[in-house]
């Protein structure tokens, strides 16, 4: 009877001791998330009921923050614009990687090398390729205009033009899709080679093996995609701020745009915090949209339907 009492001391013992190795390890991630994360978004969360302007203390003004934003046009503004580039960007890369990746998955020669060549540009200083493309969209001399005049085509003016500037940033996001395409690559070869076989058996075309063995088996790939391009594409901030300041005629008027001149412009930093609330609460709610669609076109092998 006496020995019972020392294997659960010696048991407890050890539990307490790997707790304390468990909170020991996690200590410097929980300092950097409260530190780091958790306490600027309650402090941005308290600024924006503030009138703050970095100088003076915060003063309360409760929602007329909010109230401010829903009448401004510069909100509503880049929020159309943010959803349109959205709307340009995330299925024409998603389309545009995918069908990369399905070349670049075939043995073809020197396929190393071109999958280098396609993922290098997501790796670049975002900067440096805004300024490369800036002198590709030049109207005089740019070198998308000259391909286009060697077929007789005169090109726009591109981003001094209303009507061109955000198509034209549209057109550059497509370039950065090298992330989508490893991601991808890896999603198709983890696709089971009996499957295609089985469907070759059946007579499937390339078409039908497509269809209906890799967009299904690669779903779980795409949603991850998706989800990750259109949260990017909600906070695009670099390319409006180098390439065109959100010209032409607040053409290309980012969100983020709009609320770095809220804040560090116009030292309107209450203001930018609920500006900054507000696009956390849009992107929360499409994302969420996007994960509950998935259960009508995302397959998961284990799952029985």
């Amino acid at each position: 009877m006496a020995v019972r009492p020392q294997k659960r001391n010696a048991g407890s013992t050890l539990a307490r001791r790997e707790a304390l190795w468990f909170y020991a390890l996690i200590l410097p991630w929980l300092i950097g998330f409260l530190g780091f994360l958790a306490y600027p978004m309650l402090r941005s969360l308290y600024l924006s009921f503030t009138s703050y302007d970095l100088l003076s203390a915060p003063v309360w003004v409760g929602l007329r923050n909010y109230e401010r934003i829903f009448n401004d046009a510069d909100f509503w503004q880049s929020l159309k614009v943010t959803l349109l580039f959205a709307l340009g960007s995330v299925p024409g890369g998603t389309i545009i990687a995918l069908a990369l990746a399905m070349v670049l998955s075939q043995n073809l020669r020197g396929v190393n090398f071109w999958r280098t060549i396609f993922f290098i540009p997501s790796i670049l200083s975002s900067i440096a390729v805004a300024i490369l493309w800036l002198y590709i969209f030049r109207p005089e001399g740019g070198l998308l205009n000259l391909v286009l005049g060697v077929f007789g085509i005169k090109g726009p003016n591109w981003l001094l033009d209303e009507n061109w500037a955000l198509p034209s940033l549209i057109l550059m996001s497509w370039w950065t899709i090298g992330g989508q395409i490893v991601i991808y690559l890896a999603g198709l070869k983890g696709i089971p080679e009996v499957l295609y076989e089985a469907a070759e058996i059946d007579g499937a075309n390339n078409w039908a093996r497509f269809r209906y063995v890799t967009l299904p088996m690669l779903s779980p790939t795409i949603f991850f995609n998706v989800v990750l391009a259109i949260i990017a594409a909600l906070q695009v901030f670099d390319v409006g701020w180098v390439l065109t300041r959100g010209g032409p005629n607040d053409a290309t008027l980012f969100y983020m745009l709009n609320l770095y001149e809220r804040a560090f412009q116009m030292a309107q930093m209450g203001y930018a915090s609920a500006l900054a609330w507000i696009l956390f609460i849009i992107i929360m709610v499409i994302t969420l949209l996007v994960i509950r669609s998935s259960t009508a076109w995302v397959y998961y092998e284990a799952e029985v339907r």
